[in-house]
């Protein structure tokens, strides 16, 4: 058994496999092939969303990989500009659309702002309908699991208002570096699965001398050690990436990073982002 075989099971009692595939930056006309190639390789897990552009191409993907449907797991993402119920019922139903699936197994709210607002103004009200919608969604069986992504846990008190299902997951910015350990906690104390994006800082972490270090000591790489940093946080992780070579090579995790190890990890800080610090996500906010 391989990291590729693992899963968590959500509260819904839905299983979810701990590694999977992030497609952001994959283009909608190169996506089917990478989503193909990871199948290939044994990854279950496929993440998107909305915003990527790529659905299309995920769904095609997955559709043409030769594994039985059941055997996959797809997410998505709701678009963080959409904080309306009709709206949020719309886009939905344009997902299973555009994916070219009758269900999805898992839907976020990308952002509880939106993307040009991010951390800014006020959008409790919007948050609750679009988490309404998520919720007749699953009920009626075209998703599901449900959940948020880039909650805070204020934001997540605001959904558990009137909620009738308690978010299955919480998708956040998770590496060494950038460990949001009261948010994880917090997580854990709802039952809340966290699945960490850019697990190797969107490839930031790779200039750090003091990871190189660690990871020489236990022969990997560094985005090995990355991953499994987030795997033994208890995270699914999703390391994003269109190179078959590089999908191997993240899922050969089977090695177990030390507790003193883990709060080097832990207590790192001030990765830098790059070109990347234009994205609300690397910036701190």
């Amino acid at each position: 058994m391989t990291i590729l075989d693992e899963t968590y099971t959500l509260t819904g009692g839905v299983e979810i496999p701990k590694l999977g595939l992030g497609t952001w930056f994959i283009h909608d006309d190169e996506v089917a092939d990478a989503v193909r190639a990871a199948v290939e390789i044994g990854y279950r897990n496929i993440d998107t969303a909305q915003a990527y552009g790529n659905e299309r191409g995920v769904g095609e993907g997955v559709r043409a990989s030769g594994v039985p449907r059941d055997e996959l797991f797809v997410s998505t993402k709701l678009a963080a500009e959409i904080k309306d119920y009709d709206q949020a019922l719309i886009a939905i139903d344009g997902s299973l659309e555009k994916l070219g699936l009758d269900h999805i197994d898992l839907m976020l709210i990308h952002s509880p702002q939106p993307w040009d607002d991010f951390r800014g103004g006020d959008y409790a009200q919007g948050n609750r309908e679009a988490w309404r919608a998520l919720e007749d969604s699953h009920q009626a069986g075209k998703i599901r699991a449900i959940g948020v992504s880039n909650f805070r846990q204020h934001d997540l008190e605001n959904v558990l208002q009137g909620a009738s299902v308690v978010p299955h997951v919480n998708q956040l910015l998770v590496h060494a570096g950038n460990t949001p350990t009261d948010l994880l906690a917090y997580c854990r104390s709802k039952r809340i699965l966290v699945e960490a994006y850019s697990p190797i800082a969107h490839g930031a972490i790779l200039k750090n001398a003091q990871v190189r270090a660690i990871a020489e000591r236990y022969g990997v790489s560094v985005p090995q050690l990355c991953i499994r940093y987030t795997l033994q946080l208890g995270t699914v992780s999703l390391p994003k990436t269109a190179n078959p070579e590089h999908m191997r090579s993240n899922a050969e995790v089977d090695f177990e990073i030390s507790v003193d190890d883990m709060d080097l990890l832990r207590d790192l800080r001030g990765v830098d982002y790059g070109e990347h610090i234009v994205f609300p996500v690397y910036r701190g906010e």
